[in-house]
């Protein structure tokens, strides 16, 4: 069974298919590969987490395009939300309001 997925190859997240929970090794699908990632804190159903560690102010990616930014570093395994990352849609700072 598939535990979470990783919609491209570039992506440094994953979507958990199902509740993820601390301790567990998911098993994560990336093209036709399957990979295992440590989780190390709960994942709640249809959220992210990282596929290996990101650091701070790095760019967030899924589906092979920038979702947001990581605003504090982010340890593979760990949930990958709004408490770690700022949306880069919808700003007015950023040029063009993206």
């Amino acid at each position: 069974m598939i535990d979470g997925i990783i919609l491209n190859e570039k992506d440094n997240v994953a979507t958990a298919v199902q509740v993820l929970v601390k301790g567990q090794t998911a098993k994560v699908r990336r093209n036709r590969e399957e990979v295992e990632i440590a989780i190390i804190e709960d994942i709640p159903y249809g959220h992210k987490f990282a596929v290996r560690d990101i650091a701070e102010g790095e760019d967030i990616l899924k589906y092979g395009e920038v979702i947001g930014r990581a605003t504090k570093s982010i340890a593979g395994g760990s949930h990958a939300h709004v408490q770690n990352i700022e949306s880069l849609r919808g700003r007015g700072d950023l040029k063009g309001g993206k």
